[in-house]
């Protein structure tokens, strides 16, 4: 036998699970110490009693949650896995600033092959190597000590009783103290890993759980297209979800740098007052299409009912979700609505959106509504979102670890980005503009949540709504309307703009979209409508002529 083999300690199941959860404590929630120790005096004892009894009632606690699961032949791999994932969370806090709340794992188990390739780096395999292959390392190499069944259950059951006791103990001797810590800064406990990473597994999985069995809730079942008697040739919507587009960077909307040149000449209406209902794509996608929003926010009801395409579809609606993003995440869930994924293998930019849209607008024969799901400003590899003759802002930032560039450069790249959506908008728009059969048309763009760009530390999106900052809630929409479509009379142009400047928010999308589509429903509610006010009717004969005369 090696001294190596010999020297290997001998070691219960629960000495081994107390000595690698109190590294993972120790090591992966740096910005939970950090926020816990905010504005403490070090050099009084009282500060570092505080620690150590928040150390001791984390520890305890998650010993006494591990402890029942922990069995001899399973304790190993469970530990490699948490301590890993640890590890991996502790990077992305620790650079990102983000909280990994149950939306945000919720992001995590939902991200695609293409969204993770962009999240992987060498610091961060480095990162997570470095803080984990110790404790890994370590669970491996020392052996464990053989017990008989009852006697292990017995001293199993009284280490958890321990564990909870001295959870006890040291949570009174903070109590007041740590209280009014998460009284004021509820979202803290987010930071506390691998805590955090058990309870939003658990939140996620109780809510697949249930959903199984939930039958989704019909919407809008009288919905009817309200001018089918003469309405020819078809009326067709381009619906453009953008991507982690915040407003603050067009150009459209005040921002000094030209970022939006081509629709600043396409006459579009850009309204400068809209919010998200969520800074993550797998809260804001599935809400901005569904009747219920943000204003009575329910994730369950949103998730199991149907939403803006089924009411389309029962109007008598084609409905065509093309995608070049992770996904519909709900939305386009139902009988009659065709989903396409258009890039399969490596990374595709936007233009296959506009070219796609070109070739399938000819086939339209009856009135149809395309969503064109964009990759956009998806980050933190904002530099492979633009081609090379987009990179107009220099020096951008060529790389996903972020913190390596300069805050100019990741915003330089950010702002690249945003000019390319513009790019592929100003096509969506030409595309419908140039169809010969001059088909009473709309674009409507909104972005699904903005972006932190380094501001007050923070970077990428999903902070909790509650206290997320304004660049991850503050979302452009762009308006354009055929000359078809005013000239007609049915939209008074004039007056869309005049309501340019008012406060509307992701749950208008439902109502304008069922409102400027002449699709009535008793789920159709006009105060929430966009357009509400600006349409009118003019007989079809001087339409036409309207529409007919040279300019």
């Amino acid at each position: 036998m090696t001294t190596f083999a010999k020297v290997r300690p001998l070691l219960r199941v629960e000495t081994l699970l107390l000595v690698v959860i109190a590294w993972t404590i120790a090591t992966a929630n740096f910005a939970w110490w950090n926020a816990v120790g905010q504005g403490r005096d070090w050099l009084q004892p009282s500060s570092w009693i505080f620690l150590l009894c928040c150390f001791t009632t984390l520890l305890a606690l998650h010993f006494a949650l591990l402890a029942p699961l922990a069995f001899r032949w399973v304790v190993r791999p469970l530990l490699s896995v948490i301590v890993v994932a640890s590890a991996t969370a502790a990077w992305y806090m620790h650079n990102y600033a983000v909280m990994l709340d149950p939306t945000m794992i919720q992001n995590v188990l939902r991200t695609d092959t293409r969204e993770a390739r962009d999240l992987l780096n060498g610091d961060m395999l480095a990162w997570v190597a470095g803080w984990s292959a110790p404790a890994v390392a370590f669970t491996w190499w020392v052996k464990l000590r053989p017990v008989a069944p009852l006697r292990a259950l017995a001293i199993r059951g009284l280490s958890v009783l321990s564990a909870c006791g001295l959870a006890t103990l040291a949570f009174l001797v903070i109590s007041r103290d740590l209280t009014s810590f998460m009284r004021n800064e509820r979202e803290a406990r987010y930071l506390i890993t691998p805590g955090n990473l058990f309870y939003g597994l658990a939140v996620q999985s109780a809510h697949r759980v249930e959903d199984i069995h939930v039958a989704r809730a019909p919407v809008g079942t009288d919905a009817h297209f309200t001018r089918a008697a003469w309405h020819d040739p078809p009326r067709v919507l381009v619906l453009v979800v953008g991507e982690t587009a915040r407003a603050a960077n067009f150009s459209l909307l005040g921002y000094p740098r030209e970022t939006n040149p081509q629709l600043a000449l396409a006459g579009v209406t850009a309204f400068s007052n809209v919010t998200s209902c969520g800074t993550s794509t797998e809260v804001s996608v599935p809400c901005m299409f569904s009747p219920y929003g943000r204003a009575n926010y329910d994730e369950r009801r949103i998730r199991n009912s149907e939403g803006l395409l089924n009411v389309l579809v029962r109007a008598g609606y084609t409905v065509r979700w093309l995608d070049n993003q992770s996904g519909c995440k709900g939305a386009c869930k139902g009988a009659g609505i065709d989903y396409e994924k258009l890039c399969t293998g490596d990374e595709c930019d936007d233009a296959i959106l506009p070219r796609r849209l070109s070739a399938e607008l000819p086939r339209v024969e009856s009135n149809t509504v395309f969503v064109l799901h964009m990759m956009g400003n998806h980050g933190p590899a904002y530099f492979k979102r633009y081609p090379p003759g987009f990179r107009r802002f220099l020096p951008d930032c060529a790389t996903a670890e972020l913190r390596k560039c300069s805050r100019e450069q990741v915003v330089n790249a950010y702002d690249n980005a945003i000019l390319y959506t513009d790019h592929v908008l100003a096509g969506v728009i030409r595309t419908l503009a140039q169809d010969p059969r001059r088909l009473e048309s709309a674009m409507i763009y909104v972005s699904d949540h903005g972006e932190s760009l380094g501001e007050h530390g923070l970077y990428l999106h999903g902070v909790p709504y509650a206290i997320a900052p304004d660049y991850q809630t503050h979302v452009p929409l762009v308006v354009w309307l055929s000359r078809q479509m005013t000239a007609s009379g049915d939209v008074d142009l004039a007056c869309v703009r005049g309501k340019s400047h008012r406060a509307f928010s992701h749950d208008n999308l439902f109502h304008s979209v069922l409102g400027l589509m002449d699709v009535q429903t008793t789920a159709y509610h006009a105060s929430s409508d966009i357009f509400d006010g600006c349409r009118g009717s003019m007989p079809r004969a001087l339409a036409q002529a309207r529409i007919d005369k040279p300019r």
